[in-house]
Order: C-alpha cells, then structure tokens, then sequence
C-alpha cells in the first residue's frame, strides 16, 4: 500500500516530466521553524527554500508547525513530507515535488515538541503565515489581552496555544541557555509586519513579566525589544484551495497518491528586509529582493493586488461568479477594477522606483488566468481582518489628500452586502469572519444604511478615532443603500458602468 503513496521512497519512480529534489533529504539540516503550514507556505516559501537546497545550501531545512489543525500533518507525514506543487498557467501544467519540509508538528497536541524544535541552536529563522486573524489584535492594533488564547498563554508559559506564546517562551528559553535568539519573519498581509509583530510581541511578552514577577525571568521583553530582529516582507503568489479533483488528477500525473498537492500561478514574489543576524539561506540568488525598506513594494501589493482581490471577491459573489477569471470577465468588474487601481495608486509613493502600471498589466493577466479557478468565496474569508490594510487606509489617504475614493469605499459596502446574502442569495456559510457572531446579529437587524455602516465601522475599528471616519461611512452607506435596492447593477451605474446584474 504504501507504494501507491508519494514518499522517499516512490519518488524516484516518478514520471520524467513531473521534477522531484535534485538533493539527499537525508543530508537535510533543519535551519527554519515554519509556523502555519497551509497551502500558501507550500507554494511559496517552502519552493524557495526548496532552490536552496538543491544549490547546496543544505542548512535550511524547514520543520513545519501546525498551530491548529491536524490535517496538513496527517496528509503529508506518512508522505515524508514530499507534496506536488502544480504551477498552471493558461498555456499549461508543470508539476514540481516539493522536499524542504523534513517534519510536521501540531502544536496542540505536543506543545513539547514545538517548543524544542524552536530552542534547538540550528533553527536560526522562524516563518510565520498564520493569516491576519491569528495575530489577535484589538480594534486599535494592539494585542488583544483580553483574548482567551492570550490569557491561557499567559497563565501556561510552558504550554502556549498561540504564535505569541511561542516565540516569546522559546525565546526566553534560548536566553537562559546562551543560544541567540532567532529573527522572525512574518509572512502575512499586515501592515508593516515584521515591525507589527515585533509590536504585539513586546506587548505580550511585557504581560508575562509581570505576571511573573521576581519569580521568573522578568527580562523578555526587554530583550526581544532589543535583541531579536523581525525583517518585514512581501509575499504574492496566487495559491487556490486544493479540491478532490486536483487530488486525483494530480495523483494521475503522477502514477501514484499525493493525499494533499497544491495548486498555484506560475508568478511568484518575495521582497524581504535584509537584516538576519544569525544567517540566511542566499535567498536573492533565486529571484527573492533584498531590501532595506519593503513597504513601498508591499503597499503596492496590499492596495493594488489585495484590495483588488477583495474588491473581485464581495462584487463577484454578489454578481454570481464563483471565480475570479470569471468574475473578471465581467465587463462592468473589469471596468471596477480598473478605476479601484488608479484610486489605490494614488496613494502610493512616486520616489520608490514602483512601476504601477506594468505591476497591474501584469495583475490583470494573473486575474484572467482561466487554469486556476481561485474561488471568490475564498478570498472573501475574513474581510474584517483584511479591509483596513487593503482598502480603508488607502481610502483614508485620499481623503486626507482630497482625491476621489468612490470605488473604494463600494468594496467595504461590497463586504457588508455580501455578508448579509449569506443563507439568503448566497448559501449559509459561503466563506466566513471572525466577527461573524456579531455580524449575523448587526445584520439581521436590517438597520438603515446609515446605522447599518456606523454599527459595523464600531464593530470592526475601521479608522477608529480618525477624523475623516464619519465621511467615510456616509460614502459606504451610499454605496450599500444602491447594492440593497437593486444589487450590483444599481451600484455600478452609479459610478457610470453599465452592468447587467446578478
């Protein structure tokens, strides 16, 4: 049975078309901890470092940690860690076996475990892609002390739940033992996200001093504030959700079984602040920019691909496209995304030596991708945790500088809309939020526009204490007054784009 299973050991019997590692797995040293292993770090990081090792920089190897689920670990071990990564393009399918993952933890079911892998001196950098909603923040931006995970971890030091409680322990382990600590890179679409982490680390861990009092170290924070380094980074790659018929297709290609391959684009990027004082694999040496300040390129990436994506995402639900190459397609939405881009650029720095136009030339032949399928109920998961980096600070901006937000501020009345749909217009359940309790009850109440906006910006934080908040919920309540009488159609004339509906 186990022959019919992608492993170490079927893997040298693979098609020659289908690439597998040009390296001894065996000579493989763990060098990076890798905190949420979904399907985009397999597509995107774990390929990287993938390139690494068949260069010969065989001291990166990854040991991935789940901080949740089972299931990566459950499909992929009895694999040794191998998976196919599928690269689709509109002018084909090259499949690509992925093998810098040499081990999965799940960390609720060893804490131990996890915890010894990230005080071994080898692992010099921990990754992190553990989606916006896992660094529980607070409507302001801080930590959300108040969480329960957080308060668990407080009370546990030594059986943490979240990515806080972690790193802070490990790091105060690998402090008492006199190993250097370890630089954190932070994947995720955040704002600043290596200094944002770096933030809510302090904050957490400042909390855990006190509750320790004299009784245990009480110098964590001061050293993670002075001593660890957090390089923020940019990540892109379109990385849809694996269905059953890509698992047997894919498993077809193959002659074998690939329990979970992952599915991608054929673009990919990686922009990362060079500051790793323990080493890093020569990562510029397969296409990955080192920078000395990334958030040029990742607002770019946030406002023009990310808030586009969302943007694609709630009208497109609401128009009836599954997809985003369907959705795309739409005239009236391409037309949408095409004003939403000059709204965004707007905002973006003219002295960075970012090329706006080309960067969405190419975004518009990424979106059109037919081979990809990339669900819009995908990209709509979690809209209160991504909207105010992708579309309310950029609408902010132009406030503050006077220039037109109409397109904009539609895609968070977009949101709203199409979280009100679900069980309605749209199946129950369709995609989900954090504040999806909150919302379902806000929602059902059938507020006027208005109140409906005001309720949900108080819920959210959206632009908590700035000035132009209440211009900007009279510009969303216009939007959502249209998309509740007549749908999208009504929306988009407003703006001057002919649509034909839903």
């Amino acid at each position: 049975m186990t022959d019919r299973r992608l492993s170490n050991r079927t893997a040298h019997a693979l098609p020659t078309k289908v690439a597998s590692p040009r390296y001894d797995r065996g000579a493989v040293a763990p060098g990076i901890v890798h905190l949420g292993v979904g399907a985009f770090h397999r597509a995107h990081q774990a390929a990287y470092i993938d390139e690494c090792l068949a260069a010969g920089e065989t001291g990166w190897g990854i040991t991935g940690v789940s901080l949740r689920s089972a299931d990566t670990r459950d499909a992929l071990s009895p694999q040794d860690g191998l998976y196919t990564l599928a690269v689709r393009g509109s002018g084909g399918e090259t499949l690509h076996v992925i093998g810098s993952i040499g081990s999965l933890l799940v960390a609720p079911e060893d804490p131990a475990a996890v915890l010894a892998v990230l005080t071994d001196p080898r692992t010099r950098i921990v990754t992190l892609t553990i989606t916006e909603k896992a660094y529980l923040r607070a409507a302001g931006g801080g930590l959300d002390a108040a969480h329960r995970d957080i308060a668990h971890d407080l009370a546990n030091p030594q059986k943490p739940k979240t990515a806080h409680g972690f790193l802070t322990e490990a790091l105060a382990r690998r402090l008492a033992a006199g190993t250097p600590p370890f630089t954190v890179l932070c994947c995720d679409n955040l704002p600043a996200n290596g200094a944002t982490l770096h933030k809510l680390l302090i904050e957490f861990a400042t909390l855990r001093d006190a509750g320790l009092g004299s009784a245990g170290d009480s110098g964590i924070a001061g050293h993670i504030a002075d001593h660890v380094a957090f390089p923020s980074s940019m990540v892109d790659r379109i990385v849809p959700a694996t269905t059953d018929a890509d698992r047997a297709r894919i498993s077809g290609e193959l002659g074998i079984e690939d329990a979970w391959p992952v599915m991608t684009e054929p673009f990919r990027q990686w922009v990362i602040e060079d500051d790793f004082p323990t080493g890093r694999p020569a990562w510029e040496r397969f296409g990955v920019t080192m920078v000395g300040d990334v958030a040029p390129f990742e607002d770019m990436k946030l406002r023009l691909l990310n808030g586009a994506h969302s943007g694609i995402a709630y009208l497109g639900l609401l128009s009836g496209h599954a997809t985003v190459d369907s959705a795309f397609a739409d005239p009236a939405i391409r037309r949408f995304v095409d004003a939403l881009w000059e709204e965004a650029k707007s905002t973006l720095p003219d002295d960075a030596g970012l090329d706006t136009s080309a960067y969405t030339a190419e975004l518009a032949e990424r979106f059109s991708n037919t081979a990809l399928a990339h669900r819009t109920a995908q990209i709509a998961n979690d809209g209160s945790q991504k909207l105010p980096q992708r579309i309310i600070a950029s609408a902010i901006e132009c406030l503050e500088a006077g220039t037109e937000l109409v397109h904009l501020t539609l895609v968070v009345a977009a949101w709203i809309a199409a979280c009100a749909a679900r069980g309605k217009t749209l199946p129950e359940g369709h995609f989900t939020d954090p504040l999806d309790a909150a919302l379902t009850a806000l929602l059902s109440q059938q507020l006027p526009a208005n109140e409906t906006v005001t309720a949900v910006f108080d819920l959210t934080g959206f632009a908590r204490d700035h000035a132009e908040r209440q211009t900007l919920i009279e510009l969303v309540a216009i939007h959502l007054v249209h998309l509740r009488r007549d749908g999208t159609t009504l929306a988009f004339a407003a703006l001057g784009i002919e649509s034909e509906g839903p």
